[in-house]
């Protein structure tokens, strides 16, 4: 069997390393404290699978958190901010991540216009930053296992609110697989069996 020859990875309709961003959004204590939907444990897991694979495929990651200037809330949950180093978070006051102007910079900056998504709560900061963002134009692509909501009620409205605007829902194995693409693409083949498989879905608990 033989490869297509690779796609243009500018143009390609679907996620490549080249024309995506990852913004993170307020995977913070009180956040993670306020979900309902999932169990918390997993979602971070799976938060941190997702953070490792685009590190792993050189995506551009916006990081933002919420309040911690002004002593409201915590920092970034170690399990990810020690996965960040490099890539400092813009505070912001503003639920709504699109309506804080460093952080609107900080995305027309990567020049990308395919963002994965993953941000707390799935019904608030997903929700509002994704609609902003596909009204301009941008492609948004969720991270539906490793969002949260207040409720599974309210995980779910998020997620079909932005389904109706036009966003694309993934899971974090999904995401991997759709960058990755190829097996015979070397450079990640060894990160991505590692992330994916060693250390989650063949990993004996």
């Amino acid at each position: 069997m033989t490869s297509a020859p690779v796609r243009d990875p500018i143009a390609d309709h679907l996620l490549t390393p080249q024309n995506a961003a990852f913004l993170l959004i307020d995977y913070q204590p009180s956040q993670l404290a306020g979900v309902q939907s999932m169990d918390r444990d997993l979602l971070v897991k799976n938060a941190v699978s997702t953070v490792r694979i685009v590190r792993a495929f050189g995506v551009p990651v916006v990081h933002s958190t919420i309040n911690v200037a002004s002593g409201r809330g915590k920092p970034t949950i170690p399990e990810l901010a020690g996965l960040l180093t490099g890539d400092e978070p813009l505070d912001r006051t503003t639920t709504n991540s699109w309506e804080d102007i460093e952080f609107l910079e900080a995305v027309h900056a990567t020049g990308r216009r395919k963002l994965i998504l993953c941000a707390l709560w799935t019904e608030i900061c997903m929700a509002f930053t994704a609609l902003d963002a596909l009204r301009e134009g941008y492609e948004v692509y969720p991270v539906v296992d490793a969002l949260g909501g207040t409720s599974p009620e309210a995980h779910r409205a998020g997620l079909d609110r932005v389904m109706q605007a036009g966003a694309q829902p993934i899971s974090w194995v999904s995401l991997a697989v759709e960058l990755q693409r190829d097996w015979v693409r070397q450079d990640t083949v060894d990160a991505v069996i590692e992330i994916v498989l060693t250390d989650r879905l063949l990993k004996e608990e």
